[in-house]
């Protein structure tokens, strides 16, 4: 029992972790019908940014999610702007290929700036941990993450629900064609909603640098969370990324106690095909997706 309640709290902060990956890549499906395969490689551009402000001037990995999340912003709207914009309203294959072409861009980058090594960020904390009932321990780390996490999806949330710039972003989601008879600069709001997707997964990677280890090797692994975790709870819906990466977490933990670690993203898989059986919009249903008027 020790032992499952042990899975049971790592599942859960390392789902916070996994909906922090997921929220920008639901967002950018949700609103723009863009399958990001790139999200990952943003994850660990992010990661590495973290590590180089702490190598060069010891800026705390947590801290430094301010100027990853700002850089990665700027870099998402950028790209989203003069590159995904000519293709957004092509057949989805062509989008496919555009994202997975940055990624191996990325990601090839990467590896000639740091090789394959695996990495990490040191803490005096993040190691650190304190025991609750039945001789369960709580990583400090990942208990951070988790919370950041946390709190990063709900400004997200209050952001599309609360501001003239989220409503504009959840319309354009809904109807280009009416958003832009409203005065909506889709380009922009487009543009946008990528640069939000890049500063979470930027965000997201500076956790990753200071709860494990990292390398160029890890995009795709991040994608496929974030494919998860964003099917599992609903297409566009941020509360649905942080549902489906708390259930991803757990059916990890949980299946790592009694599988080879080799079975247990199948057992994910498995999870994620018995969801979408018995629920085809996911487990926290779908916000505005599917009311998508396509153009």
């Amino acid at each position: 029992m020790s032992q499952f309640l042990q899975a049971t709290v790592y599942g859960l902060l390392q789902g916070g972790l996994f909906a922090l990956i997921a929220v920008g890549f639901s967002l950018v499906w949700g609103v723009m019908n863009v399958i990001n395969l790139a999200h990952g490689a943003f994850v660990l551009v992010g990661a590495y940014l973290a590590f180089e402000l702490n190598r060069r001037i010891g800026l705390d990995p947590f801290a430094a999610m301010v100027p990853v999340a700002a850089a990665l912003f700027a870099a998402g709207y950028l790209v989203q702007r003069w590159l995904i914009n000519l293709v957004v309203k092509a057949p989805i294959f062509i989008t496919l290929l555009l994202t997975f072409g940055l990624n191996l861009l990325l990601v090839n980058g990467l590896i000639l700036l740091y090789s394959g090594d695996y990495r990490s960020v040191t803490t005096g904390y993040a190691a650190d941990g304190f025991a609750l009932m039945a001789g369960v321990r709580v990583p400090v780390g990942r208990l951070l993450a988790a919370a950041v996490a946390l709190l990063l999806t709900l400004a997200l949330v209050a952001v599309m629900r609360r501001t003239r710039t989220g409503l504009a972003i959840l319309a354009t989601g809904m109807d280009r064609g009416a958003a832009r008879l409203m005065g909506i600069r889709a380009r922009h709001v487009y543009a946008l909603t990528f640069g939000l997707a890049a500063a979470m997964a930027g965000a997201a990677g500076a956790a990753v640098s200071a709860v494990g280890t990292f390398s160029p090797a890890d995009a795709g692994r991040f994608t496929l969370f974030s494919f998860v975790a964003a099917v599992l709870g609903g297409l566009g819906n941020m509360y649905g990324a942080l549902i489906g990466g708390m259930v991803l977490g757990l059916v990890e933990a949980w299946g790592g106690q009694l599988l080879p670690g080799t079975l247990v993203n199948a057992v994910a898989f498995a999870v994620l095909v018995i969801v979408l059986a018995v629920r085809p919009q996911g487990i926290a249903g779908r916000a505005f997706y599917s009311s998508r008027v396509e153009v």
